[in-house]
Parts: structure tokens; sequence; C-alpha cells
């Protein structure tokens, strides 16, 4: 049987879900996800847990924060004046906002908190300090 390697074009079922059991992310009523393996499309842990499966073949790996999002990391966070956000902007704990980096480059933040001076900032990915499980069904390679 062929095994899945670096450069393959894969297609992929799975769940996503949390020490916890929640589901954050899956394929159940999608298509298959598709993806070249090793190409960094993918957290480095999936394609690690993808890489040497067979087409047919269902496994479950737990991916460890460092090989998924990445810890929760505080210079992603960073408070700004109240006054900077727009006042037409009603903020609530847990939006999503956009920034522009100095560079040019949008990135979506979360609202971590706020009062009537300061708004705390969030750009760490949702998925951040968090492991990950994945039920995994490999449905092709090509």
């Amino acid at each position: 049987m062929t095994a899945a390697k670096s450069g393959d074009t894969i297609r992929i079922h799975y769940t996503g879900t949390l020490d916890d059991g929640s589901v954050f992310d899956s394929s159940e009523g999608r298509e298959p996800l598709e993806f070249t393996l090793g190409s960094g499309q993918v957290i480095k842990g999936f394609d690690d847990g993808v890489t040497g499966m067979a087409v047919g073949e269902k496994k479950t790996v737990n991916i460890p924060c460092a090989d998924a999002y990445g810890p929760v990391r505080e210079e992603m966070r960073q408070d700004v004046p109240r006054a900077q956000i727009p006042a037409e902007i009603p903020l609530e704990q847990g939006m999503t906002l956009q920034m522009q980096s100095p560079d040019g480059h949008v990135l979506p933040v979360k609202v971590a908190q706020f009062d009537e001076e300061t708004v705390t900032l969030d750009a760490n990915h949702d998925l951040a300090g968090k492991d990950l499980t994945f039920a995994l069904e490999l449905v092709s390679i090509a």
C-alpha cells in the first residue's frame, strides 16, 4: 500500500477536538480537506500525523500546542487607548477587529477586555496554548 509522504496531495476527513472533548473544527458534511503534505499549509502536528497513512486508514493523533498554534504569547496582547477605536464600533469582549501592522499587513485581533480608557487587543490564535486531538481518515493520495 502507498503511504502518504511529503509532496503528495492528499484529501482527508478530520474532526478536531480539545481536551474537554469539544469539537473546534470538522470536515463532516463537507468535502475532504485537500493539501500538499509537508508544504506548511496545515499545522506541523497535522502534517506529521498524516505522514505514513494509507488510503482508507483511520487514526487519532494528539498534537501538543508546540506543534499546533504554539503557546499563548503575552507580546501578542496590546493595550491601546479607547480613543483609537472608532466611537461607532460598539465594543464587546471576544469580538474580532482588524489592525494594520506597521508594514501594512492586516491582522485580526480579539477584544480581550476594555474599559472607558483602554482596550486590550489579543492577536494570539484562538487555539494557541491548547493541545489538539484529530480523528483522521485518509481519503486519497495524488
